[in-house]
């Protein structure tokens, strides 16, 4: 049976190392390793490969198009504020949805952007 075991988001970048420092500096990110214009990174199960491509269009140029991933997690309020320590740049202030979801964005100095999101506890019946 078909069973999908982890997922791992592909991202071009115009400054590897740039983008290597700003994941793991300001977004908590750990190197998993490095190899020919390529480092592989991951938060938690969040797996991330940021490929160089000095020569592409950056992320920036595409707008709302450069979103390329949403993360569930938890403890969102911990992890918002962490982030927010370290310098990184929020495109969408953490707050509650009508979706049942307190959620946040991230977007990066290229312009790549990622939201992270906790499911809110419903309301207990009477």
């Amino acid at each position: 049976m078909f069973k999908v075991t982890a997922t791992r988001h592909v991202l071009a970048v115009n400054n590897l190392q740039d983008a290597e420092a700003y994941f793991c500096n300001k977004l908590g990110f750990d190197v998993q390793f490095r190899t020919d214009g390529w480092v592989f990174l991951h938060l938690g199960s969040f797996n991330l490969m940021l490929g160089h491509c000095p020569d592409e269009i950056p992320a920036s140029a595409t707008n709302d198009h450069a979103h390329f991933a949403y993360i569930n997690c938890e403890n969102i309020d911990e992890f918002y504020q962490d982030c927010l320590s370290r310098g990184a740049s929020i495109c969408q202030e953490i707050s509650d949805k009508p979706w049942g979801l307190r959620e946040f964005g991230i977007i990066t100095p290229e312009g790549h952007r990622m939201l992270f999101g906790e499911e809110l506890t419903p309301p207990k019946a009477d």
